[in-house]
């Protein structure tokens, strides 16, 4: 694969072999982000688990201490009270059959995260084809299923993320933006990676954090000592 020049000068100043102190790899993270917008900061987290077992999931959510740097448009999905409340705390769209009809015919995803009340998830499953493989489906485990949808709509603006594995295994998680710095972002990575331990299955067996590495978006990978 051939990369553009700001790339391979970014990669010179990584030894590809090292693992880093988390602090030395985030700045290092920082130091390499040379596009000119601000980009944002990753953790990829490769997890001694099997995802195709049921009872080796790795799934939660947390709010990050200092957010992600990125102002997120919520949708709730209630009706009465609910929508009423969802309304007054800040949610960018609410609405009841008529979103999930939106979505299901129009395709519509101008959202970055979904709410929805206990007695709502019958009709919100109707979306699950469009909004499960975008990661978009209320979830219980990430807080998205809730009666108390003013805390959840305050921890999505505040900053939450959702962590979960992929089919290899592996977590992907944003943490923040260059403009952070690394003192910040490591409170957020050290947030994010005490909640994945904790996380870890009874089942798991053997070595649980296997590998990590952190890097800008448009920068080189840099591993971290697990």
């Amino acid at each position: 694969m051939k990369h553009g020049k700001n790339y391979n000068a970014s990669a010179s100043k990584i030894e590809a072999q090292k693992q880093y102190d988390v602090n030395e790899g985030l700045a290092l993270a920082v130091e390499t982000a040379t596009a000119k917008f601000d980009e944002s900061i990753e953790v990829h987290i490769k997890l001694g688990v099997d995802p195709k077992n049921a009872d080796q999931q790795v799934r939660g959510s947390i709010v990050l201490p200092n957010g992600t740097g990125k102002s997120k448009k919520v949708l709730v999905i209630a009706k009465g009270d609910k929508a009423d409340i969802a309304k007054a705390e800040g949610a960018d769209y609410v609405g009841a059959e008529e979103m999930v009809d939106k979505i299901v015919k129009e395709g519509w995803l101008d959202f970055d995260a979904c709410v929805t009340t206990p007695d709502m998830m019958g009709i919100v499953g109707r979306a699950a084809r469009v909004l499960g493989p975008r990661g978009l489906m209320p979830n219980p485990k990430s807080g998205t299923v809730t009666p108390d949808v003013a805390k959840a709509i305050k921890d999505i603006k505040a900053g939450k993320v959702e962590y979960r594995l992929d089919k290899f295994g592996i977590i992907h998680c944003v943490i923040g933006k260059k403009s952070f710095g690394a003192a910040k972002l490591q409170e957020n990575f050290d947030v994010l990676l005490d909640a994945i331990v904790k996380a870890k299955p009874q089942a798991a067996k053997g070595t649980y954090l296997k590998s990590i590495v952190v890097a800008s978006t448009m920068g080189p990978g840099i591993k971290v000592k697990v």
